[in-house]
């Protein structure tokens, strides 16, 4: 241990002997004698490292040094930040205790992998021992949350979410659960994720070993569906991809279901917000739709006499309705002002490109898939 530098219970720093080296994330043990309790162990992860000319004054030393005009020895230092302390005694180590690299069971103490009864892969560390996470921190049992994060645009973040999923299906960890357990994956990476139950032509012989280390096996995943919307003004119900030719089925919700079963608030991200005054026209519209919608062929409704099959008749049609001062009342409610009714229809009208093509009532025997 450094003594040169303040050593606290959560953060400590380690001088490295010649010949020695830590990196990164490397895990580190040092113990400590603790009177009337015996020795504390106190295991960190090594966040930091540097390396400097001890003697050397002025950034040029350096040359000086390297030609043996100036007498100076290299040292390096590596922060360590604590994970584990055993038994809960905080107390920072001691300068000039001797710290060492953890490994096998000590690592596995050290990062509290005896405490996890359900343990997750999740990859390698820098000194190719496992990594794992508790499952119940992911399955709601006492947390549901994970935030991944990686450069923008190179799908690190996707591949790692993707490799995680993997890992909670193939690893064995959910036991009898894996019989009923489902993960739905929302693509954002246009056809990129519809080939997941392909193998991967780059694997290689390291990668596989890299999964066995883990436990994994090496390859795609073995029972996947594939869905994307319908293709535009295509009245057959065709999934709208190219890339993929065969296992892909299209998904929407016809008219009628989106009238009949009130799908109108989910258009609007704000629709439970009651800051907002037009929220309370969103559900009114919506309880009308319901009321007033009768199913006819193909998917579309019917509303007072007038035949809808598209989103954008649907939308046209509230418009007309509520800009017309004798339906206004009806459909909006009593006291509902000019204002609130524009800004109902603004946000109205933006959701017709994206929603265009998977709410519809033009898709002739087809079922929806919605």
């Amino acid at each position: 241990m450094v003594g040169t530098e303040d050593s606290t219970p959560l953060q400590f720093s380690v001088a490295l002997a010649p010949e020695q080296y830590l990196q990164l994330d490397d895990v580190v043990v040092t113990v400590r004698p603790v009177p009337g309790l015996g020795p504390v162990m106190t295991a960190g992860v090594v966040t930091e490292v540097r390396a400097r000319h001890e003697g050397a004054t002025f950034g040029s030393d350096v040359f000086l040094i390297a030609d043996g005009v100036l007498p100076a020895q290299v040292q390096e230092i590596a922060e360590v930040t604590t994970t584990r302390v055993e038994p809960e005694c905080y107390v920072p180590p001691t300068p000039g205790s001797i710290a060492r690299r953890a490994t096998g069971e000590e690592r596995a103490r050290a990062l509290y992998f005896d405490q996890m009864d359900l343990k997750v892969p999740v990859g390698l560390g820098r000194d190719g021992s496992p990594i794992y996470v508790n499952l119940e921190f992911l399955d709601g049992t006492r947390g549901g949350h994970v935030s991944i994060s990686g450069i923008s645009g190179v799908a690190t973040k996707t591949s790692f979410a993707l490799f995680l999923l993997y890992s909670i299906f193939r690893s064995g960890v959910l036991g009898r659960r894996s019989v009923n357990a489902k993960a739905l994956v929302f693509s954002v990476k246009g056809e990129d994720l519809l080939f997941l139950d392909h193998a991967n032509t780059k694997l290689d012989e390291d990668l596989m070993s890299a999964y066995a280390t883990v436990g994994l096996p090496a390859g795609p995943f073995s029972s996947a569906g594939f869905f994307a919307p319908p293709t535009p003004d295509d009245l057959s119900g065709r999934p709208f991809v190219s890339g993929r030719t065969s296992g892909v089925s299209a998904f929407w919700w016809t008219l009628a279901e989106f009238c009949a079963e009130e799908l109108l608030p989910y258009v609007f991200a704000d629709a439970e917000d009651e800051r907002n005054q037009y929220t309370m026209v969103i559900h009114q519209v919506a309880a009308r739709l319901r009321r007033e919608a009768e199913p006819v062929g193909d998917g579309g409704v019917v509303i007072g006499g007038r035949i809808l099959r598209t989103y954008d008749d649907l939308i046209e049609f509230i418009s007309d309705r509520l800009t017309d001062e004798d339906e206004r009342r009806d459909w909006a409610g009593p006291v509902t002002g000019t204002g609130t009714i524009n800004a109902f229809l603004r946000r109205l009208r933006s959701s017709l490109r994206p929603l265009r093509s998977i709410v519809r009532g033009d898709l002739t025997d087809a079922p929806a898939a919605g």
